[in-house]
């Protein structure tokens, strides 16, 4: 039925007045359905137990302290100082099971109380975590991405240097080295490190900790297969790999030693992979590593010499432009797969920039560096209740691909925050019982049903 226009339009003669009051007005009315979730999978028990013994001491209590820089975090805070916002939030005090919020200074003494056992501890927080979604999503392979990324640092941050930082050359860094499961689509673990700290440095003790916290996460997988950039072809980490006996695709340098390039000159025929992509693999020897690799090498044309990116008049082609890139691998996939299975490398880098964008991965809280590591931490835990939130309501399975994309179809951080966390809601005391209304909306209405059922019907 069609409405005449005097019944959609309203006349506005004034503007509103603003004041403040104890009504028990909450701007997240989400986390309430994140504390359920939270109190199902046995969070604060999970603390306790792995973590209450190597916490700082504080009055608010170490799990409470926890709790609310995981507010903090979900509801879109990227400094401590945020944290004053959400004082007086009735969700929030909730959520904390607090009475009232600490300050921004409080809760920054008690970061910088943390230690390396702390930090460790918090580690197998996430450890546990992210084992749970594997768990439930049962799939027969474990496809593992591994890389680092930088944050740019001050110039007083304790264990910053100057070193791998591409875009801020002069600016001391962090370069922590993560680790991603394609296909349940959840963070394993992070390992904070110097700026001045190469990608294969100390990677195989990081590797051998992802590989053992597999073997420990009680999931099915009978393949693991792992993936990484060309920092990671090194002689050491190879051989770990072999002795795990896992699958693995690393991207190969092009070192003189290698002998790549007499093999791309030299070559006359090529496989298409796609449009303006060709491949073709041979088996390389290795003689400096003793060892010998199968490689695939592969050029991209490209319809003009750029002026950034090029590799520096490596090849002198007469047929066009072209990009190589070159992979080892011990996976037994054809050129084409192989180029596929590569490029879902992609969805780590997507996560780094949620966990920077979305989250506070890239802020630094203070200037202590086990603080600063515990906070990296916290993220990819904040991270993980997302992922793991969405698997326990998600009933629908896509299919797995040569790119090992995620088998839910993940709603970032910003969309659950507009459509769940960051709504508006009066908590009434009804009958006794606290309860939030979030106004008179179906579709949000309908919105918190839903997942306040699918949490309830959690095993």
């Amino acid at each position: 039925m069609r409405l005449r226009r005097t019944e959609l339009r309203r006349r506005i003669n004034a503007d509103l007045a603003i004041r403040g009051s104890n009504h028990c007005l909450s701007n997240y009315a989400g986390l309430e359905l994140v504390r359920g979730f939270l109190r199902r999978v046995e969070f604060a028990a999970l603390v306790r137990r792995h973590a209450s013994r190597h916490l700082p001491r504080s009055d608010y209590g170490a799990v409470s302290m926890i709790l609310l820089l995981l507010a903090l975090l979900l509801s879109g805070g990227r400094r401590l100082r945020h944290v004053g916002e959400l004082a007086g939030d009735p969700i929030i005090e909730r959520f904390c099971s607090l009475q009232q919020l600490p300050s921004a200074r409080s809760v920054s003494r008690w970061l910088t109380g943390f230690s390396l056992e702390a930090v460790e501890s918090l580690r197998r927080v996430n450890e546990e975590l992210a084992a749970r979604v594997i768990r439930e999503l049962d799939q027969p392979r474990m496809s593992i991405d591994i890389d680092g990324s930088v944050i740019s640092t001050g110039l007083q941050t304790e264990g910053a240097k100057r070193g791998y930082n591409p875009h801020r050359r002069k600016v001391p860094s962090y370069y922590p080295i993560s680790a991603y499961e394609a296909n349940s689509g959840v963070m394993l673990g992070v390992l904070n490190r110097s700026g001045n700290v190469h990608d294969g440095k100390a990677a195989p003790a990081f590797i051998q900790r992802i590989l053992d916290q597999c073997a420990r996460s009680g999931a099915r997988a009978r393949i693991r297969e792992i993936r990484m950039d060309g920092a990671f072809f090194r002689r050491d980490v190879l051989e770990l790999l072999d002795r795990e006996r896992v699958e693995y695709a690393i991207k190969a340098t092009f070192h003189d030693w290698l002998g790549l390039k007499d093999l791309i000159i030299n070559r006359k025929r090529w496989k298409r992979v796609e449009d303006e992509v060709d491949c073709f693999a041979a088996t390389v020897r290795i003689t400096p590593w003793k060892r010998s690799e199968r490689i695939t090498i592969y050029r991209r044309h490209v319809h003009h010499k750029r002026s950034k990116h090029f590799q520096l008049d490596l090849f002198d082609p007469n047929d066009g432009h072209y990009e190589y890139s070159a992979v080892a691998s011990n996976k037994r996939l054809s050129g084409r797969a192989l180029w596929q299975f590569m490029n879902g490398r992609g969805a780590h880098e997507k996560v780094y920039g949620e966990l920077k964008t979305g989250f506070a991965f890239a802020t630094i809280p203070t200037q202590s560096y086990h603080a600063n590591s515990a906070s990296q931490v916290l993220n990819l835990i904040a991270f993980n209740f997302n992922r793991a939130m969405q698997c326990a309501v998600n009933e629908g399975h896509r299919a797995t691909t040569q790119k090992r994309r995620t088998i839910i179809a993940f709603k970032n951080i910003s969309t659950l925050r507009r459509e769940l966390i960051s709504r508006a809601a009066l908590v009434l005391n009804a009958s006794g019982i606290a309860t939030p209304d979030i106004g008179d909306n179906p579709g949000t209405l309908s919105r918190f049903q839903f997942w306040q059922k699918g949490i309830a019907n959690m095993a």
